[in-house]
Order: structure tokens, then sequence, then C-alpha cells
């Protein structure tokens, strides 16, 4: 909703030194989105005088029709002579009234304006149009040609209304009234503690039994329904500049009087109206729900097919309207520059269900200015006062003569009451207002409020949202001032908190993001076409998916079973926008259903579920995983002055899975595996110990080349997956913090020979069990082949460290432990010290 400043101050007498951001800063402070405040006219800067063709003269040559004209503007230019300007429109003639802009001024956008050689010519000034000064569309693109009455010299810039302030509102579904000056007049009233000049308050004359006939077939959809006539209009009678520019201020083109005047009492009272050409109209007005298949010619020029549920207005002939719509062709009031211009009119100001219209919008993809604010919830009292005020401004500007017939057929309804404590506001916020408070607050939004301690509050017509007492609460919040609520923490009660599972968690991704990999969120949905580019088997349990019902894309229309897609896919698109060294990691569910879930039953919404209940939809849901996954690509260390830097390989993926393990205290075991979507030559299977045994907790590695190749992946990408469920099983008690020796250290170096099939972590495990409680770590640093040491046979060389808590070690006893890890390792992989 646009808001013009010097239409709200009509209704509220605001301070003349207020803003519109003095305005904003208010509404905002009282609930309203106010989104910007436009400053119209800003850097605008005269003269800019209404003046008089006197003389045009055709110029030509030119690839353009040129006219040079004279221009009578008084004595806005010193001298009273005519000014001679150059201009290119032809929708100006001899003797018409229009808006000259004289060298000197400057038009919004920073245009200045000066005399200068053009065409042939010397222009000293333009004539304006209504773009050029920046005041909206006024359907004919053209130079402003005003009404005669107008005298020549007179300023434009007032006259045109042309520097105002516009507040752009962004109205809530709950405030529909906002829709309206006389609802935004009301809010700016209360927020500044002003009496508001209702312009709903009107004298309106009683129904009787003469007005244009009315039918309401349907009560429900339309409640109340108001006809008024109008007749002798003047054909010749145009919308005055005040009222198109009000119009154009708040976001509407000026179309024909009649039209813009019901536009016009819509934005002031928020109640929708439409004008009928009575010529047009075939006997009485009805109201009624459309018969399936039937067709209407909106005013759009768009034939509608309707459907049964659509609330249609009709006349003998069938649908002349979409009811609280779209009008119908028809019916239509034609402009000035029509082949008919109406002289009678039917005024309509009905009521209608605000979800029939919103379902009839939405069916036929028409969304109106009228519909807005039906389906938002209009105020059923305002259409007979609607109706009045657009006969007034129709006799008061068109010449015409109200009929004397007023037609309303209503159903009969009663006032919405509300029950409320009168200190329930006080429990919601936590502040005590008080009763005094909670009355003041509800009668300035419209209610009238009984009782003392038991209040009986009357919910005002133009508040539908307003149901129940939270509702009402909510009303005295707001407009006590949110800011003014007070902010305290809730105190948890001793020994809460996070769970050991939250946070594992927690310092799982905190020790990912301190080891250089980036957060990724991604969506938990998959399709067939993720799995097929994994790779994966028929068989895979990862295949066995749990379908959803309404998927945001047909696409990916199940749950993941595997955390991997969504992070390669945002590897990818980072790639592809130019970073190309990436670690990126994930932490989330996964839904791997087991094949024993039972069907959900529906739990009751009137009571609380049981246990049996609660306990049947646990069985209903698949088994859901939290997993890490890791993916990387590129560099994982730059090059630089200090050397070339490093591509990422599967021992960085591998690594990654070591970082999860170490921050829950658990030692991972790693052997070769073949598992898609991984190079075979180049999978890694994580283990973990759970109560005594090796438990499979993941995978790592780089990823095989055709899966590369179908995900559009750069070479070489590598990846990591494990289950924290398992790692949280493998913990061993609360995680113990290192300790630290005084004592120094002893490092002994063994380099050991193998076969080239014995896994490195076997050598490692035999090194650790066989030197005993002295060994603080054990490295592999160096991993060698060739033929110094024989075909099929490897040199693995590895730094222990040994460190007594209590004593600074001996060289025997550090070569003592050493000779005991390489005596176990010889023992169980036969491995053999190099150079022995």
């Amino acid at each position: 909703m646009r808001v013009p400043l010097s239409w709200l101050r009509e209704y509220v007498d605001l301070p003349a030194t207020e803003t519109g951001r003095d305005v904003q800063a208010k509404l905002v402070a009282v609930g309203l989105e106010v989104e910007t405040v436009e400053q119209i006219g800003a850097g605008l800067k005269g003269p800019l005088v209404v003046g008089q063709v006197l003389t045009i003269e055709e110029l030509e040559g030119f690839k353009k029709p040129i006219r040079f004209c004279t221009v009578d503007i008084g004595s806005a230019n010193g001298t009273g002579e005519p000014q001679e300007i150059v201009c290119g429109a032809r929708n100006f003639s001899v003797g018409d009234k229009v808006v000259v802009v004289l060298p000197g001024a400057v038009l919004p956008g920073d245009f200045a304006i000066a005399a200068r050689k053009t065409y042939g010519k010397t222009s000293h000034g333009m004539i304006c149009s209504t773009d050029e000064l920046g005041m909206g569309d006024d359907g004919t693109h053209g130079i402003i040609v005003l009404p005669p009455e107008h005298e020549v010299g007179t300023d434009a810039i007032e006259l045109l209304q042309l520097v105002d302030e516009v507040l752009d509102i962004a109205v809530t579904p709950d405030r529909g009234y906002c829709l309206s000056m006389r609802g935004v007049a009301r809010e700016t009233a209360i927020a500044y503690g002003l009496p508001l000049r209702d312009p709903a308050l009107l004298d309106v004359p009683a129904p009787n039994a003469y007005g244009y006939p009315v039918k309401v077939a349907d009560p429900i959809g339309c409640d109340k329904f108001t006809a008024r006539t109008v007749v002798g209009l003047q054909p010749e009678a145009r919308s005055p500049i005040w009222l198109q520019r009000r119009l154009q201020k708040a976001g509407m083109r000026p179309i024909s009087l009649a039209v813009d005047i019901t536009n016009y009492v819509m934005l002031e009272l928020g109640q929708p109206l439409h004008a009928y050409d009575r010529t047009r109209v075939d006997g009485p007005i009805g109201v009624r729900r459309a018969q399936q298949g039937e067709k209407l010619t909106t005013l759009d020029g768009t034939v509608r097919v309707l459907d049964a549920e659509d609330l249609v207005i009709t006349d003998n002939r069938g649908p002349i309207g979409l009811a609280g719509v779209m009008g119908g062709a028809n019916t239509e009031i034609a402009d000035v520059d029509g082949e008919h211009h109406s002289a009678e009119v039917v005024i309509e100001a009905a009521h209608f269900d605000a979800i029939s219209i919103a379902r009839t919008a939405r069916r036929h993809k028409l969304s109106s200015e009228a519909s807005k604010r039906f389906e938002r919830g209009s105020d059923p009292q305002a259409a007979a006062a609607a109706a009045q005020r657009t006969v007034d401004l129709l006799v008061l500007l068109a010449g015409g003569t109200a009929e004397a017939g007023v037609t309303e057929v209503s159903a009969p309804s009663a006032p919405r009451t509300i029950a409320m404590p009168a200190n329930h506001p006080d429990k919601v916020a936590g502040v005590e207002y008080g009763r005094e408070t909670v009355v003041r607050r509800l009668q300035e939004v419209g209610c009238d409020v009984y009782g003392q301690d038991e209040l009986i509050v009357t919910v005002p017509s133009w508040r539908p949202d307003l149901s129940e007492p939270n509702d009402l609460a909510e009303e005295v919040i707001r407009l006590e001032g949110y800011e003014n609520l007070p902010s305290t923490l809730p105190t948890p009660p001793s020994g809460r908190g996070l769970t050991d599972r939250q946070r594992l968690y927690r310092r799982v991704g905190r020790a990912l993001a301190g080891a250089g990999f980036v957060e990724a969120l991604n969506y938990p949905f998959i399709g067939e076409a993720a799995l097929d580019q994994l790779g994966l088997d028929a068989e895979d349990a990862r295949r066995r998916t749990v379908k959803l019902v309404n998927p945001l894309s047909d696409e990916e229309p199940a749950l993941r079973t595997t955390l991997l897609p969504g992070l390669l896919g945002a590897l990818r698109r980072n790639d592809g926008r130019g970073s190309h060294d990436l670690a990126l990691f994930e932490t989330g569910l996964v839904f791997r259903p087991t094949g024993t879930e039972t069907k959900a039953v529906p739990l009751p919404v009137d009571r609380r579920p049981t246990a049996e209940e609660i306990a049947g939809l646990d069985a209903s849901l698949p088994r859901q995983p939290r997993r890490a996954a890791v993916v990387l690509a590129g560099a994982r260390e730059q090059a630089g002055w200090w050397g070339k830097g490093r591509p990422a390989d599967w021992a960085d993926a591998i690594e990654a899975a070591r970082t999860i393990a170490h921050e829950a205290g658990v030692e991972v075991t790693v052997r070769s595996d073949r598992h898609a979507p991984w190079h075979p030559g180049r999978c890694a299977a994580l283990y973990v110990t759970v109560n005594g045994e090796e438990t499979l907790f993941g995978h790592a590695g780089e990823l095989h080349p055709r899966v590369v190749k179908d995900l559009h992946l750069p070479e070489r990408t590598c990846a990591m997956e494990v289950e924290l469920d398992v790692l949280e099983q493998a913990v061993d008690g609360a995680l113990q913090a290192p300790r630290i020796s005084t004592f120094p250290v002893a490092t002994q170096d063994v380099a050991l020979v193998v076969a080239e099939n014995v896994p490195a972590a076997d050598v490692e495990r035999a090194l650790r069990e066989g030197a005993g409680e002295l060994l603080e770590s054990v490295r592999l640093f160096d991993v060698f082949t060739g033929e110094q040491i024989g075909a099929g046979r490897k040199s693995l060389a590895y730094a222990l460290r040994f460190r007594a808590a209590d004593r600074t070690l001996t060289v025997d006893e550090a070569s003592a432990a050493r000779d005991a890890a390489v005596a176990l390792a010889a023992e169980r992989t036969g491995a053999v010290l190099r150079g022995a």
C-alpha cells in the first residue's frame, strides 16, 4: 500500500515538521512494515509554470516530426514575451494549456534545463510530459494537457503536487484494513496519540424499496450488497488533477472519471467498488455461484471458463462480473475517448467471503486490487459509506444526480465478542499494563470494552483477524511497544545443558572447520539419477529410499541415504564459478529404511497422543543415523614462495576421518576396500572399536574416475563419509585430556621391510602393542619401494616417541621398548629391519 503523506494529513493533524521518515518510524513501532519512503520530486527546482500554446510551426527535413512552438507563460520569464520552445510531441494543439519548464530549472534525475540550439532553432525551455516530471503513468505517454480553467503563469509544482513523500507499506495478510488510507490513518493517529477524522463517517440514507433491483442467491458468499444509481453524468467531465495525482502516487493509473472515483474510494476506505453502465445491464443484478463451464469475458479481454465454486455477478443474460475480482467487459464504462460514454451508472459496494474470493483469484491466476482486499477481509459495514462517498464525488465532479433509491441486501449478523481476563495481556507479555491501559488500547483500535476483571470485547467490523484473547493481547502489546518488553534470559535448571551427543557433534564441526573445511548445508533430497551417477549396484542399501508424497522437485522425490550427492553438487557449483581449491563438509541425518517400518496412523489433534500412539509413530519412521562427510578438490596446500604446494589426495580424506575420531578420543583403523563411489585401488574402509569388536565406521579415498566424469567434477576429487552414531558408541567413558609430562622425550626411528600387500596399519598396531606403555606416539613418515629392497616388498619408516611420566628414560630403556615393538611386528607381519 502506497500512502502519500499529503493525503494522510487529511485524516490526522500531523505536526508540520514531521517528515516521511518520522512517520515511518512511528508506524514501524506499532507493527506496520514500512519498507521505503519515496521522495517524490526530490531535486525538482523551478521555474515550472502553466503555459498556453500560441503558435505551432512544423519543421521539415528531419527524421522525425519536430514542432517549433511559441507559448504564453505570462510574466514567469520576466519579460512577458512568448517563450520559444522546440518539441517533438504531437498530442497538443494551439490554445492548449501545457506545463512549461524554463531555463535554470532542474527536473527529477538532476536534469538541468538551459536554452540550447536544436533542429536549427533555439529552444528556451521544454514542454513537459508526465514521465519527465516523475508523475507516473497517465496512459498518454505524451505532453501534459491541462484543463482550460488554469491560469497562465501558475506555479505547476504546486498545481500538480509534484513534491511529496510516499510511504510504501508491506501489508501482512492479517492487516487487510491497512490496504486503505482509513486504516493507515487510524494506526498513525494511535501512534501519535492524535484524533482521527474517519472518512467513513458519512450520512447514509436508509435502504428503501425503489433502488436498483438486486437478488443474492448465495448469502454465505455475499452477505452484504449495496447498490446506488447516479444519472446525468456529463460526457466531457474529466478527473481533476488532485484526484489523478493521488491515484498516481498510490500506484494506480487514471482511466476515466467514474473508474477513477471508484478506485479513489477503494484506496480511501478499503472497500472495493464496481460501476456498471446501467444502459448495458439487462434486468436485476444477481449474485450466485457459477455453473460449471460458464464463460465470462473480463475487463482484461480474457475469456474465462468458470468453475462451480466461483462467485459471479449476473444480469438476465448471465455473468457480468467475477465477484470481488474483476468486472465483465459487457458492462464496462468506457472512457471519454471510447465509442460510448456512460451517463448513468450503477454503483456496487458489496462484501464477499474472503476464502471464496481468494480461491477464485488463484484459480484464474487473476490478482486484482479488489481481490487483495477481499481475501484479507474487508469491512462489511463500510459498503454503504463507500457507495455514498462514490455518489457524492460523481455528483460533485461529473454533475450527476443521485437517484433516491437505495438498495441494500444483507444477511443477518451479530457483532463478534471475545471474553478476556483484564490481566491476560500482562501474563502474555510479562509486563504489568493494568486494566486501564488494556481498555484504552483496545478502544483505540475500535473495540467496545465492558467489564472489570473479566472484559467483554466487541471487535470492530474492520478487524476480522481479532478472534481470541491472544489476538487482543497482541494489540495491547504492539501499541505499548515491543521495544518496551523486558529482555529476560531463561534460567536453566542445574544439571541441564547440551547432551554428550550434542557436544560431540559440535566438536566434530569445529574440528573440521579448524582443519580448513567449509561447511555446506544441502537439501536432504535425492533422486535415482544421483544414485546412478555414484555407480551404486542395484542391491546397494543406499538405493532403498523413502519416497515423499509431495516432493519439492520431481527430480528429487526421495530422502537422502548418503550425504555425498549434495556435497558433490555444491563442489561442482563452486568449481564452475571459479573456486577450484575446495574442501567442504556437512553433518546431517540420512534416512535408511530397514523394511520393518509400519504404516503411520494419524495422531489426534484434540488431545495428547498416548504412549502407544507415539510408539506406533516411531515404528513407522526409517532409521535416521547422523553422518559426517567431506569432499576435496584442487590444492590442499597452496603454492607460493615457500614451495610448490600440494594437491588434495586420498590421504587427506582419511586424515579428515582421523580428525573426527580424535574429537571422540577414538583410534581409527584403516584397511583397503572396494566400495562405490570410490576408486577400487584408492578406497579405505574405516573401523573403530565398539564393545571390543572392530566396527565399520565409514569410507574415504579418491572417487572413481567414472563417477568424476558423470558428475562433472574436478579430476582426482576425494571424499569421506562416516557415521557419527557409530563413533559415539565407540567412546569409552568421558574424554580424557592428555597428560603433559615434564620429562624429555626419547625418539627412535625404525625402517621395516614387509610384503607389499601388508597394510601399514597392521604394522603400526603391532608396534604399539609391542612397545608397551612407554610409547607416546608412532608416526609413519616414509614409504619406499625399489630394487634395493626387492620386488614385491616395501619399506615403512616409523618415528617412535617414548616418554615416562615419572622419570627420564635411559637409552637402554628406549632401545628395549623399540626392540620389543619390532619383535612383535616381525612376528605378526613378517617385518624385517631394513639393512639387517
